[in-house]
């Protein structure tokens, strides 16, 4: 997260959802039609313009709240934003949307622990040397994570109550409360009952000593981040379609579709992660990407789950046995590399090659 000092709202972070709702409201009135390539090129630009507006926002409540409140907000924001996409798809009836949850959470999961953490151990130690982390913190995060991750992806393959890779409604309501019960745990553990196992050195002070954005410009920062979610969700339904047409056009997978609403909510956030690593604050970067994993299964289940049942939708959440396999590996190097506190330039290479060998396997299975 930036740690600039911030004084005013900078005009594109509030034209942009705004633009993006009169341009909803048209698509909606049917007065212009997401088909022709200028609006589709003008819808996804305002997409994408919504999306960094609203993290950024969300950056500007954290240096309010400080760590880690801040990274539990945008984790939290990205979550809503990807709880939307999926959503979105789900209602949009096209073919193959069953699946698209599930290719979502494996593509945020992955993405985030082996891009991001990746990516940020990488730069990290290139500048640092070795970078420090808190092992207590990290190896909470993990447990938690790969408790989410195996209960939603994995075992929905091999129970007898529903056919194929898909739980039962009972099964499905279960898993559900008990992702939502999680990750409310685990955010008590990191903001009340143990919240140094989530700060490192001076990060919490340093924190104290910036100049932080006023009361009212928190307020005002917490209102358009709303705006900018709604744009979002709502932009996200207009272009579900067209999005799903374009990768069947490109010869892609189904699968994809995961991917790419994976990394266009994980974006912005990968930013702030791997600025924060520059810098020499591991911990803030662990934060950041562990926490969207965990958000990114803890939040979704529940929301997809209630969606499915209401709208009869079938949800299959089961991962392929290759899926299974390569979710396997990254909890275990992301315990072998969080299981001493410090790191070096070789496990950020490592976990690079999986996220490498996951975008490899997406696009040509």
């Amino acid at each position: 997260m930036s740690a600039s000092p911030v004084g005013t709202v900078p005009v594109w972070t509030a034209a942009a959802p705004i633009l993006a709702l009169v341009l909803i409201a048209g698509l909606s009135a049917h007065v212009i039609g997401v088909e022709n390539a200028g609006i589709l090129a003008l819808a996804a630009a305002l997409l994408g313009a919504s999306v960094f507006a609203a993290v950024h926002h969300a950056e500007i409540l954290a240096l309010r709240l400080g760590e880690p409140f801040g990274s539990i907000l945008l984790a939290v924001a990205v979550t809503v934003i990807e709880v939307g996409l999926i959503v979105s798809f789900l209602l949009s009836g096209a073919e193959g949307v069953e699946t698209v949850a599930r290719d979502t959470i494996f593509s945020a999961v992955m993405i985030a622990v082996n891009g991001v953490v990746g990516i940020s151990l990488l730069v990290g130690a290139r500048r640092h040397g070795e970078l420090g982390f808190k092992l207590d913190g990290a190896t909470a995060a993990l447990a938690v994570l790969g408790t989410l991750a195996v209960l939603s992806l994995v075992m929905p393959k091999y129970t007898l109550s529903a056919p194929g890779a898909a739980y039962s409604s009972v099964q499905l309501l279960f898993v559900a409360f008990a992702s939502l019960l999680l990750y409310g745990i685990f955010i008590r553990v990191q903001t009340v009952k143990h919240r140094d196992y989530f700060l490192f050195g001076t990060d919490d002070g340093e924190a104290e000593s910036e100049i932080l954005p006023s009361r009212r410009l928190a307020l005002v920062s917490l209102a358009l981040l709303v705006l900018c979610l709604i744009a979002v969700v709502l932009l996200a339904k207009q272009l579900s379609y067209p999005l799903d047409k374009a990768i069947e056009g490109a010869g892609l997978p189904q699968a994809f579709v995961g991917v790419i609403v994976a990394m266009i909510v994980l974006l912005p956030e990968s930013i702030a992660a791997i600025k924060a690593a520059v810098r020499n604050k591991l911990q803030v970067s662990l934060n950041l990407a562990l926490g969207s994993a965990i958000a990114s299964i803890g939040l979704t289940i529940p929301a997809v789950a209630i969606v499915s049942l209401v709208v009869a939708q079938p949800l299959d959440l089961g991962l392929p046995p290759a899926q299974t396999a390569l979710l396997g590996l990254t909890l275990l190097i992301g315990a072998l590399t969080l299981g001493t506190g410090r790191t070096t330039v070789l496990q950020g290479a490592i976990h690079l090659v999986i996220c490498g060998f996951f975008l490899l396997t997406s696009a040509v299975p």
